[in-house]
């Protein structure tokens, strides 16, 4: 829960953005609906009429009477420490009318005799305050009414919430479906925002159930984890989070700085090796980094780690050199294990956006992706492209990213993502 808050809090952007569309949306063309206050302002009426006690308000004063009704024949006498009998003293009005003394209530005449008089209550202003505290005060407030706005759900609202869904980088074909579902049984009905929302994250969160899953662990030592994207996209960072949690995890983790071409990346990732206790290994800057590669896997071997994590230089999809050189990390950790490597992770920066789609297919093709990780959430309104990734490729969303501390890397979420990103809760 404590990295829900901490998503939601962060992804501020995107569900802004969805909150303020959804807002415009529905009070162009909507309307206040007071049905159910109006519903509900009638009940405390009904009951009021139904409180024994509710006395007109023209008088505050209790009504006196004009003479005592007689005892009962069959009452026994009241006991010696009993107060007066108070036919001297003006009583309260009674909730139901008189009887006639030739009739006396068997229920109430009793009553008479031994319950002293109290002083009047004011029971319409007790009843005015009572709904206040309740279901129509959560509804009024204190200050009159408030309506709830809604707006008809047609073609129209339907290409409003498509192009909303669009600016927020969840991709035209995703859009699509994710409307399409909202409308299904429900054209011809009047919906709020709240429950826009509610349907908009139901649905966000059907596609991303089945991707959202962790990284996997396999009994083969050492377990090869390939770290591939783009410049910048957090690869570095992500690594060390990883390695960290793997290690308080009880898991024997060693790293392999494969990004030989800049100085910043060995340090960087020494640096978080120092924090988690985790081993690092380096080369000359300028060198090989297949051979790096290669080495680090018998290093890990022998020292009986469980997971062997490998850096990679950032490279852009578009540039085949380095692209190249990628897919020969590939075949150079394939010699020394056919099977690895066993996890090949794409780190992808949200701010990229729609971009990131042509990330996937170029490194799905180049290294065989077999799982996501998406940093920097909490900086970017494009968050919605994490939904078409999950829709368009199904590859499983591994972790999710928003900040630089530890515990900013968490397993993914759909529902708390869902919810998040639309602004829910």
């Amino acid at each position: 829960m404590a990295f829900f808050k901490k998503l939601k809090d962060r992804l501020f952007k995107s569900s802004e953005r969805i909150d303020e569309g959804l807002e415009a949306i529905v009070s162009e063309g909507g309307e206040e609906d007071r049905a159910a206050v109006d519903e509900i302002m009638e009940a405390p009426g009904r009951a009021a009429e139904e409180l024994p006690q509710a006395a007109p308000r023209e008088s505050s004063e209790p009504a006196p009477v004009d003479e005592a009704p007689a005892p009962p024949r069959a009452a026994p006498p009241p006991p010696p420490d009993a107060r007066p009998e108070p036919e001297a003293v003006p009583r309260p009005a009674d909730p139901a009318p008189e009887a006639p003394p030739s009739a006396p209530s068997e229920k109430t005449e009793p009553l008479r005799t031994v319950v002293p008089p109290v002083a009047p209550i004011d029971v319409p202003d007790a009843v005015d305050e009572l709904p206040k505290r309740g279901l129509l005060g959560r509804m009024i407030g204190r200050g009159g009414e408030a309506a709830v706005v809604r707006r008809v759900l047609n073609d129209a609202m339907l290409e409003q919430l498509e192009e909303l869904l669009i600016t927020a980088d969840m991709g035209v074909d995703t859009a699509l479906r994710v409307t399409a579902n909202m409308a299904e049984g429900r054209l011809g009905r009047k919906l709020s925002v709240a429950e826009i929302k509610t349907l908009m994250a139901q649905e966000i969160a059907r596609i991303m159930e089945p991707v959202a899953k962790p990284l996997p662990l396999y009994p083969r030592k050492p377990q090869v984890v390939l770290v591939v994207g783009v410049n910048g996209s957090g690869k570095t960072t992500t690594i060390g989070k990883l390695a960290s949690q793997f290690r308080a995890a009880g898991k024997k983790v060693v790293i392999a700085a494969g990004d030989t071409f800049r100085a910043a990346a060995v340090e960087q990732l020494q640096v978080w090796g120092e924090r988690a206790g985790v081993p690092v290994l380096t080369a000359a800057q300028g060198s090989d980094p297949a051979s790096l590669v290669f080495d680090a896997m018998g290093r890990a071997e022998a020292d009986g780690a469980d997971l062997l994590l490998i850096d990679t230089a950032g490279r852009l999809q578009n540039r085949g050199d380095l692209m190249e050189e990628l897919a020969k990390i590939v075949r150079v950790i394939r010699k020394k294990d056919p099977d690895a490597p066993h996890n090949t992770l794409l780190v992808l920066d949200a701010t990229t956006g729609q971009n990131a789609l042509n990330q996937v297919k170029v490194f799905q093709d180049i290294s065989d992706v077999s799982g996501l990780v998406m940093t920097k959430l909490d900086g970017t309104a494009k968050g919605g492209v994490l939904v078409a990734l999950a829709d368009k490729f199904g590859l499983p969303i591994h972790a999710i990213g928003v900040g630089e501390q530890i515990d900013d890397l968490q397993p993914f979420d759909p529902e708390e993502f869902a919810d998040a990103l639309t602004g829910r809760a």
